[in-house]
């Protein structure tokens, strides 16, 4: 399972961002790549992509160094908790053993991108 970001499936307009965004994309494609190897090698290993929108960690404040920026970002919505993503993980690792669970994006409701 790669636990990685929405933004390797949206760009989103602000400084800095275009480059984080390309890193995830690549991650999205090398977590496909590497199911469709599994896959034809017969293996019963899945991979599974999970990205998750806004999420209440530190992480806004260690790549936005401005905090008012990040407090306003994170006060537009309720946000995810890490507890949230934990729950995809459990899910994701208790589907069935036919079901491939290849990719998850995970958002706030009010979440736009």
């Amino acid at each position: 399972i790669f636990c990685f970001s929405v933004a390797g499936h949206v760009v989103h307009p602000f400084s800095g961002g275009h480059f984080y965004a390309g890193t995830k994309f690549a991650v999205t494609a090398l977590t496909e790549g590497l199911r469709q190897e599994l896959r034809e090698a017969k293996s019963h290993i899945r991979a599974t992509s999970i990205s998750p929108g806004i999420v209440e960690t530190e992480f806004g404040d260690r790549f936005i160094k401005d905090k008012a920026i990040v407090q306003q970002l994170l006060s537009q919505q309720k946000n995810l908790i890490a507890g949230d993503i934990a729950e995809t993980v459990l899910y994701v690792l208790g589907a069935p053993p036919h079901v491939q669970i290849g990719e998850l994006m995970i958002r706030p409701v009010e979440q736009q991108v």
